[in-house]
């Protein structure tokens, strides 16, 4: 019969070493010996009876059975620096932390003047954000490095616990230099046909769906810059080098920009909030009940 016998020394030193991917690198990172983190390899593979690790001339690569073993203690590990920190969060904040994943675009119009006045408010929460893609993102909040995600739909997880709250929508634009000539002679779609236009890269959602407005109108274009980030778009525009599709809230109010009027409707998108109530702790439900959503039961 089954007996568990769990020696966390050594499941600690197996999420470290494939962490750094090297013996050698573990040791000067955790301070310890390189025979006493082999022998500690050794035992949990021992114990296991399955090999964890291939040994190789640049480190150590992770077996099947490994990167199965991996995805279980990395929740585990995560699991615990949640539960550490639930233990250290007081319910005044003296002390704590708080990680937020969410595009850089959406934060700066969003997000970001709540999180000074957060941080003004509670000197002492480490705030951490981090931007990345969606799938990234997820990824992240499924191993709790990170609280909860501000990000646009789609978003798409096999997750039963990821829970995607419809936060508000924001609407697309197209938008010029303020001293771009022809600004006030575009009306239409169809009037951006001959004009450089600088979008975002093929087969994003907000270019598929740009995409398909302009199929829909019958608006061919040819002339166009694709550019990754909202921010690039922005700058090149400025730099009057053609007519950028951006999110509004972006540009509004920007001195050196120009909002046009296009007739037709443009694309618009819903922002949310992803979060696993089971894994938030007191930093994070205060700022979404105070900054995001008060209504919502965390």
């Amino acid at each position: 019969m089954y007996k568990s016998n769990i020696n966390l020394n050594l499941y600690k030193t197996f999420y470290e070493v494939s962490k750094y991917g090297s013996i050698t690198e573990t040791a000067k990172k955790t301070y310890s010996s390189q025979p006493a983190i082999s022998k500690a390899i050794k035992r949990l593979e021992e114990d296991l009876d399955v090999q964890l690790f291939y040994r190789n001339l640049n480190g150590v690569k992770l077996t099947n059975k490994g990167k199965e073993l991996l995805s279980y203690v990395e929740k585990a590990y995560n699991n615990l620096v949640v539960a550490e920190r639930s233990m250290i969060e007081t319910e005044n904040l003296e002390r704590g932390k708080l990680s937020i994943g969410m595009p850089s675009n959406i934060g700066s119009f969003f997000l970001f003047d709540k999180i000074i006045e957060f941080h003004n408010k509670y000197k002492n929460i480490e705030f951490t954000i981090i931007t990345g893609s969606t799938h990234s993102l997820l990824n992240l909040l499924e191993n709790h490095t990170i609280d909860f995600i501000i990000d646009t739909s789609p978003i798409i997880t096999n997750d039963a616990n990821t829970i995607v709250k419809p936060l508000t929508t924001a609407k697309y634009c197209f938008v010029s230099n303020k001293d771009f000539k022809n600004k006030d002679n575009i009306k239409k779609l169809k009037d951006l046909e001959n004009e450089q236009l600088i979008l975002p890269i093929p087969k994003t959602a907000n270019r598929n769906d740009l995409d398909d407005i302009l199929k829909v109108n019958n608006v061919k274009i040819e002339n166009v810059l694709n550019i990754h980030t909202s921010e690039m778009i922005i700058s090149a525009v400025k730099k009057n080098l053609g007519i950028g599709y951006v999110i509004e809230n972006l540009v509004e109010g920007d001195q050196d920009l120009e909002i046009l009027n296009i007739n037709e409707n443009l694309p618009s998108v819903t922002i949310n909030l992803v979060y696993n109530k089971n894994y938030l702790t007191t930093a994070p439900k205060k700022f979404i009940k105070a900054y995001i959503d008060d209504n919502l039961s965390l």
